[in-house]
């Protein structure tokens, strides 16, 4: 919850409009969304029925399922929130603008992505998927964010805009046997990864990319890992 609470707490500012969850999942952002809202409605936009199902009852006004690519708000928004789920959507270059171009007067767009893509938690999977399968995964498939500089300079322009990273550490556990990094990426970032090779061709990929966590981030005695998860945040201010 930190990196999430981080970025609400980051939000100066905001417009007369509705107060978007974009991305919003099982609503686990909703309680403390509605605190800042006050008097704004409160709503929570999700490409998947089951998030939306768990997200009844948690304290949004309306609860839309869309693609985050294709939606639009049925009004201007006074802010748009948007935690760890941006990544997942491509074309950031016409994404961003035009979120910022919903936005109501004094409106504020506030997003937070991991960015996490060169550490060798998440390069090694591509790498040694790579070096093993040539030409057989689609990068693509993986989540994408752009440098810093890129989104400074696309929407700088467009109004007040701040931007800063911040790594978190977290004490990682895993199941015998296993490496407590692999376990934490191969659902989330490696999923695409994982899903293009066939069971033996999946083991061999992970047996692989094992041997290099335990040099890239050392397990400690009692089997935890001590992992530095960086996250990329801005707001934008109109």
């Amino acid at each position: 919850m930190r990196p999430a609470l981080d970025l609400l707490n980051a939000v100066g500012q905001m417009g007369a409009g509705d107060v978007v969850d974009l991305g919003c999942g099982n609503g686990v952002m909703a309680e403390a969304l509605r605190a800042r809202a006050g008097n704004r409605a409160l709503v929570g936009v999700d490409a998947s029925p089951a998030m939306l199902e768990k997200a009844q009852g948690t304290g949004y006004d309306a609860l839309q399922q869309a693609d985050i690519a294709e939606w639009l708000p049925r009004r201007a928004p006074g802010l748009i929130y948007s935690n760890a789920a941006l990544h997942w959507v491509g074309n950031h270059e016409a994404l961003m603008p035009k979120l910022v171009r919903m936005l109501g007067k004094g409106g504020t767009l506030a997003v937070q992505m991991p960015h996490q893509n060169k550490a060798p938690s998440h390069r090694v999977w591509l790498s040694l998927a790579e070096e093993l399968f040539a030409g057989r995964i689609e990068k693509m498939g993986t989540p994408g964010v752009m440098s810093p500089i890129k989104y400074e300079e696309l929407l700088a322009p467009l109004g007040q805009f701040r931007l800063w990273e911040t790594d978190y550490y977290q004490r990682l556990t895993a199941e015998p046997g296993s490496h407590p990094v692999r376990r934490y990426t191969e659902s989330t970032y490696a999923r695409p990864v994982l899903a293009a090779l066939d069971p033996n061709e999946k083991a061999d990929l992970i047996r692989r990319y094992e041997e290099v966590m335990h040099s890239a981030y050392p397990v400690r005695a009692d089997g935890t890992v001590l992992f530095p998860f960086r996250r990329l945040f801005f707001t934008l201010t109109v």
